[in-house]
């Protein structure tokens, strides 16, 4: 029987994760490229959308992979989580620090939880969740409408447990598997599965709130 795809994949990563160990810099931007979209979709939904115009998506990545570059021997020193999660979290430290830059004393500001940390990411605040679902809307609203729906929707999802706002942004927004979010959070997978099907859950009581908000989302 040939190999199946996940096994023709993990030897790719092997060989790869070899080649870096030895010192290859190329097979790291090739492990990058692999996760590129990953780390995106991570940094779009955490970084802060008081930063919109300021800084992209891109500017973090490419400072990310510098970092990598620096860090690559730390991780082969202790190599204990799957190397696309080591990444994450270096992404997710050099997005640490670029709220810090660029906002500074703001971070703590009230109804703002990104001084708060999960799996060495920000976390998902009730604003950028907000900001990410308002702008998810297929219908052109009018600024006022839209700013009126963004205000409702933060309020709301502030009153969510913050690990239930995670697990949502990870399986959701970060496209993660299960078996990953839970590592990330350091639960069982079994406890992330049910926090995922109540997390879903409140977000569409949350959701069904405001007042046509179902009805130009697909």
């Amino acid at each position: 029987m040939g190999a199946t795809d996940n096994e023709v994949e993990e030897k790719e990563l092997d060989d790869l994760l070899n080649r870096l160990k030895r010192g290859e810099q190329q097979a790291l931007a090739e492990l990058f490229a692999r996760y590129r979209e990953q780390l995106r979709r991570m940094i779009d939904v955490r970084l802060d959308h008081r930063l919109n115009g300021r800084v992209s998506p891109s500017d973090v990545l490419q400072e990310a992979y510098i970092d990598a570059l620096k860090r690559v021997d730390h991780y082969f020193a202790k190599p204990e989580m799957p190397f696309f999660l080591w990444l994450r979290w270096v992404a997710g430290q050099r997005l640490i620090e670029v709220h810090r830059q660029h906002l500074g004393a703001q971070m703590r500001a009230a109804g703002q939880e990104i001084s708060l940390t999960y799996g060495g990411t920000p976390a998902a605040s009730s604003a950028c969740l907000a900001a990410r679902l308002v702008q998810n809307l297929t219908s052109p609203s009018e600024a006022v409408v839209r700013a009126e729906r963004f205000s409702m929707l933060e309020d709301a999802l502030a009153q969510m447990d913050p690990m239930d706002r995670e697990v949502l942004t990870l399986r959701h927004f970060e496209e993660m598997s299960n078996t990953e979010t839970a590592m990330v959070l350091g639960i069982q997978p079994a406890a992330a599965s049910k926090r995922y099907v109540r997390a879903l859950h409140r977000l569409k009581e949350i959701l069904t709130q405001i007042p046509g908000f179902l009805d130009e989302t697909p």
